[in-house]
């Protein structure tokens, strides 16, 4: 008999796992799907159309919480734990309760779920989410197209539409985001490269995803997700490490195992830590990763009319998964507040509405507003959020202007943040070297 699998994810690393580990292989049967972190992505079919011929009804989905029922009444013997930016302690958590339930708890490692590419391949991951991912990619782009070579970023998955329609997702202009009806968190990641020239993929089958995208570039750009690791095998693998959390690039799961593996580590935001932090993590680095280059960085924190600034009153939206799951109390926008001159920082959590109001009960978000659009009804409940707050202007430290996306009838600025290496740091080009 197979064995009965169920594998715990959030839209992402599970479906990749399923499609390179067990879609296909007699030996395993998935029986379902549990999912968390994202909200409205439970109670849905992985469809035929994807899960293969083994699976003419597709696979269902399910929320985590009914994890130790499920795993009892489908008799589940493997549990794949497939998601990230989990603390270390969280994940045995989630393993003892499904030792307690009768099943195995599994790990799925880089051997088993990494693809290889046709050309070579720089990966930019994160020891935690919101540790500066995103500028870091953009800054890698640009040296190597500064170098000569073409460029295409594959993007780790946020499929929360339709899966089938978003098997291959390829994003050359603005209008290609319109027309898949992307989500904030989609467009916050895909319209910084879209801007700056760079073709983007992204979608659920990351193999074919591969076949396509290796066909129209020299170097194929890894631009990863929270912390978790890359789905094709890095030639050049870079790490972001935040000193604004000194400690937790050894406290959660896989952003170690990235540090571990990293051929450099970028520490970013020393302009916003202390000695001390950086310290930190500098000797955490010396530790686990001795022969790791280490490129040191400020994340450069302009605003469009910070003039405007000074003396007001100032609602700040962030990047929201920063703020959620990363743990975050705040992120470049308040950064950029403070420097300019902001008067008062209000506080919106008590004009949250909706799923916002959820989502500042369910994580420990400071006073500030995560830019949340998952869905129409999330961006409706923004608009209501910033107009009810009593601020003099908001400050939109999304990596988008929102102001494209929901009615903002406030004055508002924008926040831009790109990766500023130190003089006398390694510099990108040498990180880059092996592909170069």
């Amino acid at each position: 008999m197979p064995r009965r699998v169920l594998i715990m994810g959030a839209a992402g690393r599970d479906f990749h796992n399923f499609n390179v580990v067990f879609r296909g292989d007699k030996r395993y049967e998935v029986v379902a799907f549990t999912a968390t972190q994202i909200p409205f992505i439970d109670d849905r079919i992985y469809p035929t159309e994807l899960a293969g011929r083994l699976y003419p009804k597709g696979i269902r989905i399910y929320e985590e919480r009914e994890l130790t029922r499920l795993i009892k009444e489908l008799a589940v013997s493997d549990v794949v734990f497939a998601y990230s930016d989990v603390s270390h302690e969280e994940v045995m958590h989630k393993a003892s309760q499904v030792l307690a339930a009768g099943a195995s708890f599994v790990l799925l490692g880089p051997g088993d779920t990494m693809l290889d590419a046709a050309v070579p391949v720089v990966a930019v991951c994160a020891v935690r989410t919101g540790a500066g991912k995103s500028q870091t990619t953009r800054a890698v782009a640009a040296a190597l197209r500064k170098a000569g070579k073409r460029v295409v970023a594959v993007r780790h998955p946020m499929p929360y539409g339709n899966l089938v329609a978003q098997r291959v997702q390829r994003f050359a202009t603005l209008e290609d985001l319109d027309r898949a009806n992307v989500t904030i968190e989609e467009r916050e990641e895909y319209e910084p490269h879209i801007n700056a020239g760079t073709v983007v993929y992204a979608g659920v089958d990351y193999g074919e995803i591969l076949r396509q995208a290796e066909d129209e570039c020299d170097v194929l750009l890894w631009d990863g997700g929270n912390n978790d690791l890359p789905f094709y095998r890095p030639t050049v693998h870079l790490v972001v490490a935040d000193p604004l959390r000194a400690g937790h690039e050894t406290t959660y799961h896989p952003g170690e195992a990235n540090l571990r593996m990293a051929d450099v580590v970028v520490i970013n935001k020393i302009d916003s830590a202390t000695p001390e932090q950086v310290a930190e993590v500098e000797g955490t680095i010396a530790r686990v990763n001795p022969h790791a280059m280490v490129v040191k960085a400020n994340s450069a924190v302009t605003v469009e009319g910070g003039q405007e600034v000074a003396g007001k009153r100032v609602l700040v939206v962030e990047d929201g998964p920063t703020l959620t799951h990363g743990d975050m109390k705040f992120g470049a926008g308040v950064v950029a507040a403070k420097r300019n001159g902001a008067a008062e920082i209000i506080d919106p959590r008590p004009f949250a509405v909706g799923t916002l109001e959820e989502t500042y009960r369910k994580y420990d978000v400071g006073p500030v507003l995560p830019a949340m659009g998952y869905s129409e009804v999330q961006l409706r409940e923004m608009e209501k959020t910033i107009e009810m707050v009593d601020a003099d202007l908001v400050v939109i430290a999304s990596p988008i202007d929102l102001r494209h996306l929901i009615n903002i009838t406030k004055p508002a600025v924008r926040v831009r943040y790109e990766l500023e290496v130190f003089d006398g740091s390694p510099t990108l080009e040498d990180a880059l070297a092996p592909v170069l």
